[in-house]
């Protein structure tokens, strides 16, 4: 009879680790507390509108590409993608912009156009980071996080001192324009902290995004979401919506023997959580939860956000499928996000307008787009600043973009820190996880498996290696590859 196992949560982390281990032969079953699949990455639709309301950027290709090899597929046969030209463009200031093209070639001359001699500087910077790229994503990623020495190879050795110093030094010390530096600072965020806490070996990131380039999915990333449930289901895997997880029950040999689903009692014979890991332990007694209150108080979190969906009935100017808005000081924002939370008073944003380029998001002639504000977990969120939030970012965005869309407005739904604990039991509202900093990498993150239940396994953005979608993937591989070396079926 085939062993059972029993997973918590339909993300990225989870679908992967759902496909590997039918694959190994054991009975899975994917219990989602909503009543649709793909966590975070799900889709908003109306009045004829599409919106991921989660992840919109498609960064490090070759992660889904062996995701999908491991099962003797390819991405196309699930999804189609398209490589992004432009890749995306940031604003400093009314009418100035800097677009970033799709090929490395035309990125230099686009930094030598702004800075005489940078383009030199920065083929030797992303040849640095395409090496730690080889290294990092292709390597010391896919390992569990159990021992400090699995960070120990002859590579990362002789790059040691990389991890003590920080992307915001090694950025700064050859480029001196501040718009150059903004956009090389700008893929660490996708690391969830500040460049000046990200050590300077994470620029494998740059690489990332001006070696790989940026990608979309027709259809948006849900599509990918649809194709690992498809992969999944292929493979055997059941899914069961509207399925919140109560309590998981443990034995007196401090094993898991059973989960409440729904006030009924379902035997397993693991558990594997790619919910909030801080809510999963809520779920046993205090006698066996791995980190107590205080631990993850004094974690240094990803940020949460204030995200806008909103149906335009016309066509935007001046913008790009991913648009930054980079026009006031970024280390202010930061404070406000790492240093002491509150409410930005000129915050960062971004935005994606992907019926740009995939007419399937919008009704013809209108426009689908995406507002992110990258704000701290935890801090108050109340209807009345959900609206003069958005007043400030679309007054921002018709001034820098030179155009009035204010009245062009169909409809627009927000989403930020007490959405996020309502549907996702995300600690504090994050969006993101924990921050990839020193203090917080590879055996220093939560465990993928538990010390105290020892058929408890987590994955996902909270333990290793990190947040975003790529190593979301990853994480399900690597706990999937725990579970089956210690428990084989």
């Amino acid at each position: 009879m085939k062993k059972s196992i029993s997973i918590i949560g339909s993300g990225f982390s989870s679908l992967s680790s759902a496909c590997y281990m039918a694959k190994a032969g054991y009975k899975v079953t994917i219990y989602e507390k909503n009543n649709t699949l793909g966590g975070r990455a799900r889709q908003y639709l109306n009045e004829g509108f599409t919106f991921d309301i989660g992840p919109t950027w498609y960064w490090m290709p070759d992660v889904f590409e062996k995701f999908f090899a491991d099962f003797g597929k390819k991405p196309s046969d699930y999804y189609t993608l398209e490589k992004l030209d432009p890749a995306y463009q940031v604003y400093f200031g009314e009418n100035d912009s800097i677009t970033i093209p799709g090929s490395f070639e035309e990125i230099c001359e686009i930094f030598e156009k702004e800075e005489k001699g940078s383009s030199k500087h920065l083929r030797k910077f992303i040849k640095a980071a395409k090496d730690n790229y080889e290294i990092a994503v292709k390597d010391i990623v896919y390992r569990p996080g159990i021992s400090p020495l699995e960070l120990i190879t002859p590579k990362t050795a002789i790059r040691v001192g990389q991890f003590f110093s920080t992307i915001k030094k090694q950025v700064r010390k050859k480029i001196k324009s501040q718009k150059l530096i903004q956009i090389l600072e700008f893929p660490v965020l996708f690391l969830g902290a500040k460049p000046s806490n990200t050590p300077a070996f994470y620029n494998f990131m740059n690489y990332a995004d001006f070696g790989l380039g940026t990608w979309h999915p027709k259809g948006g990333m849900y599509k990918v979401i649809e194709g690992m449930v498809t992969l999944a289901k292929q493979l055997g895997v059941e899914f069961k919506n509207n399925s919140a997880v109560q309590s998981i029950n443990v034995n007196e040999k401090n094993e898991v023997k059973s989960i409440t689903v729904n006030n009924e009692e379902i035997v397993t014979d693991l558990l594997l959580s790619g919910a909030d890991y801080h809510h999963t332990e809520t779920l046993l007694g205090t006698n066996l939860r791995q980190y107590s209150e205080k631990y993850w108080d004094n974690r240094v979190f990803a940020p949460s956000s204030l995200l806008f969906y909103v149906g335009f009935s016309e066509k935007l100017k001046n913008v790009e499928h991913h648009t930054l808005f980079f026009d006031t000081n970024f280390d202010v924002h930061a404070k406000d996000i790492y240093d002491t939370p509150r409410w930005p008073e000129n915050p960062l944003f971004y935005a994606s307008f992907p019926s740009i380029t995939d007419s399937s998001f919008a009704p013809e002639g209108k426009e689908a787009g995406t507002f992110l504000i990258p704000l701290a977990p935890g801090i108050e969120d109340t209807k009345e600043i959900r609206e003069k939030y958005f007043n400030i970012i679309i007054e921002r965005l018709e001034r820098l973009t030179n155009q009035d869309v204010k009245q062009n407005i169909i409809f627009k739904e927000s989403y930020c820190v007490n959405d996020f604990i309502e549907d996702y039991n995300s600690y504090k509202g994050n969006a993101y996880g924990l921050a990839n900093i020193l203090t917080q990498t590879a055996f220093l993150r939560p465990n993928i498996k538990s010390k105290k239940v020892k058929n408890l396994y987590f994955t996902g953005q909270l333990t290793v290696p990190g947040p975003g979608v790529p190593p979301s993937l990853i994480s399900g591989k690597i706990a999937s590859d725990l579970i089956l070396k210690n428990h084989l079926s």
